[in-house]
């Protein structure tokens, strides 16, 4: 049953993924969504999965490479949730650190440093994690 899960959880995080881009860059689909608390299910929705993908696979018996994709696909889409959360966390401990110079630049340097990485990191990490999966199902198509 697992040999069948995982493909199907992978398609339903990429699918999550193209959702969550829809809602930053098409304006009718923000829209839609404006004013609603529903623009959190997707991102939600792509946490959760990515768990669930990144323990499948190592549960899963498969090759090391295509074992290597699925986890930084299910890693990377947990990774940016946890990234947003935590850049939210430090931006909010840098202001109430204000006062103390030196903790202030600290929770400044970190949450500048979850930024990055969940606006640039883990996307990207999560589409070589993609394109290198997909080539991998096509490739042992029959093996899997």
């Amino acid at each position: 049953m697992k040999k069948f899960l995982i493909p199907t959880i992978f398609w339903a995080l990429a699918g999550v993924f193209l959702v969550t881009v829809s809602e930053f860059f098409i304006p009718a689909f923000r829209e839609l969504l404006k004013g609603s608390l529903l623009f959190l299910l997707a991102p939600i929705i792509f946490f959760l999965l990515g768990i669930i993908l990144v323990f499948l696979t190592i549960k899963g018996e498969m090759k090391r490479i295509f074992k290597g994709f699925l986890i930084l696909t299910g890693s990377s889409a947990a990774g940016f949730f946890i990234s947003i959360l935590l850049h939210n966390l430090f931006y909010g401990l840098a202001t109430v650190t204000n006062h103390i110079s030196i903790l202030n630049y600290l929770m400044k340097i970190f949450h500048i440093a979850f930024f990055f990485i969940a606006i640039f990191v883990c996307p990207l990490s999560f589409l070589v994690g993609v394109v290198g999966s997909i080539v991998l199902f096509i490739k042992n198509k029959n093996r899997f």
